[in-house]
């Protein structure tokens, strides 16, 4: 009686260890997988797979430049050793990294509200605008004006974001629409001052005259614009601000799902509000540190490139701001490489360009394995062949 009550206990076992076994020798053409969204993943294997797709995409980017004529042997020693470990190149990956920080900043922080602002570069012309003004007409004592350029980029920045942040929020219009948009509008504007009332009457050429001496941003030593300073303490703020303080906890709410956030008390609008200001705060204080850590005037073409740029940094950095700091020197280190590359391989500029969307889409792909998963569906061998 015992042996046959342990018997009928074992048979479903044995059954269903039968029925693994047949799923797992069923040939492939049979086999049925179920796509799933995954409810969480651990940290640490979402770093795995980030990390695997762009090691996919530098080795995919290393295979294209192979083929254009750089030698395998000297990829390496071009994208690090010349690039972190020689002082004038280095110096120059901060120089470019300062103003693309700023806009990999401006860009995180906005799409965590869920409002996709491609206006970056529309931002940036203002910010430089604001800026130069100051300059220009001389507003304020000497040792105020800088500090008067910075707040007067800020403003423009913002001011220029907040047409189609109203238009999103009160009306619903699509803010990638009336942001690219506005991006048109404040190039033929640059254009229309760097070509009319403030071009140089001095070389007469399409740029402002040359801002003095205390309107640029001095040297932290060594050839290091303290443009990298302002990016670093914006970072730390922007971080402060995600990561610490009420309305980071409020943008986690909004990022996640609006309208659960609006039904718990959290004050959406207002959310939306700040987080789009702010983004088109950094994007003009990107376009002042341009200008006069840069530049040292107003020119024609300063800020193309660093729009792509910034949203190019804030979705390989999934918004946060810490991360969006270090890809921003990575792509700043990038387009440093590429201009060698240039000068001494003869590679177009377009391959550089090239290799930052085969970054992106790899990154791209990886979100994919992060948000969802295959899982096989056992069936039995005997119904599939039916």
């Amino acid at each position: 009686m015992v042996d046959a009550t342990l018997a009928a206990i074992a048979q479903p076992a044995q059954t269903d260890a039968d029925a693994a076994h047949r799923a797992r020798r069923q040939p492939l053409a049979l086999r049925r997988y179920a796509l799933e969204i995954r409810q969480h993943m651990a940290w640490r294997r979402q770093a795995l797979i980030l990390a695997a797709a762009l090691l996919l995409g530098l080795a995919i980017s290393a295979a294209i430049l192979v083929a254009a004529g750089v030698p395998a042997d000297e990829l390496a020693n071009e994208f690090v050793m010349q690039t972190f470990f020689d002082g004038q190149n280095f110096r120059a990956v901060l120089f470019q990294a300062a103003p693309m920080i700023l806009v990999g900043l401006a860009g995180s922080l906005a799409f965590r509200a869920r409002f996709w602002n491609l206006g970056l570069e529309g931002q940036m012309i203002w910010g430089a605008i604001g800026a130069t003004a100051i300059s220009m007409w001389q507003i304020g004592p000497e040792p105020l004006r800088l500090p008067l350029m910075f707040a007067a980029a800020i403003g423009c920045g913002l001011l220029w974001v907040l047409g189609p942040a109203w238009l999103k929020i009160r009306l619903g219009v699509n803010e990638i629409i009336s942001t690219l948009m506005l991006n048109y509008m404040a190039a033929n504007f640059l254009l229309h001052l760097v070509y009319g009332s403030w071009k140089d009457p001095k070389d007469n050429f399409p740029y402002s005259p040359q801002f003095r001496a205390f309107e640029r941003l001095p040297e932290l030593g060594a050839g290091v614009s303290s443009a990298i300073l302002l990016a670093a303490v914006v970072a730390l703020l922007a971080w402060w601000l995600v990561g610490v303080s009420r309305a980071g906890l409020y943008l986690r709410f909004v990022d996640a799902n609006p309208r659960v956030a609006h039904a718990n008390g959290v004050p959406v609008r207002r959310t939306i509000y700040g987080a789009v200001l702010l983004s088109g705060a950094m994007a003009g204080l990107a376009g002042f540190a341009v200008a006069s850590g840069q530049e040292g005037r107003l020119t024609q073409a300063f800020y193309q490139g660093y729009g792509f740029s910034g949203i190019l940094i804030a979705f390989l950095a999934r918004n946060n701001p810490l991360a969006a700091t270090v890809v921003a020197l990575l792509v700043a280190a990038l387009f440093v490489t590429g201009r060698s590359l240039q000068v001494f391989y003869q590679v177009p500029f377009s391959m550089v360009q090239l290799i930052q969307a085969i970054i992106v889409v790899s990154v791209a792909s990886s979100d994919f394995f992060i948000r969802h998963r295959l899982r096989r569906i056992g069936t039995d061998i005997a119904e599939a062949a039916r």
